[in-house]
């Protein structure tokens, strides 16, 4: 069973870190582009940060440039990111999903819309408040 379980949420005050991580189980990570997504309360999923299944290549939303870093370990099955200088705008549940490889570039993976992922896990909430 295809499985990615978020962890490492909590509340952090204005200007710190944290670091998600996401543990894949039941596939072959390799094959797969991970991308972590966030849904503040009223405001659509949108894409933060995704990453290829092997070249390395990145991508992240400008909101998040220059504070946020995704990587992955494959032999480990996880993918992580780590979150520095957080907002107040960053408080949001935090999701990781993945595509195979084939289906779409990372990029275009990191704005594709809820719908067009087939299941999302429960996720793993950030709060940055003082």
């Amino acid at each position: 069973q295809v499985q990615l379980v978020e962890s490492g949420g909590g509340l952090v005050q204005p200007g710190g870190s944290l670091r998600l991580s996401c543990a894949a189980s039941g596939f072959t990570l390799d094959y797969y582009h991970i991308g972590w997504f966030r849904q503040a309360p009223g405001k659509e999923r949108e894409g933060v940060s995704c990453i290829s299944s092997s070249d390395g290549s990145t991508y992240y939303t400008d909101s998040v440039k220059g504070r946020f870093t995704i990587s992955r370990d494959n032999a480990k099955k996880m993918v992580y990111l780590q979150m520095n200088s957080l907002k107040p705008e960053d408080t949001a549940v935090y999701y990781c999903v993945g595509v195979p490889r084939g289906v779409t570039t990372v990029s275009k993976m990191c704005v594709m819309r809820q719908g067009d992922f087939g299941s999302w896990g429960q996720g793993t909430q950030v709060t940055v408040s003082s």
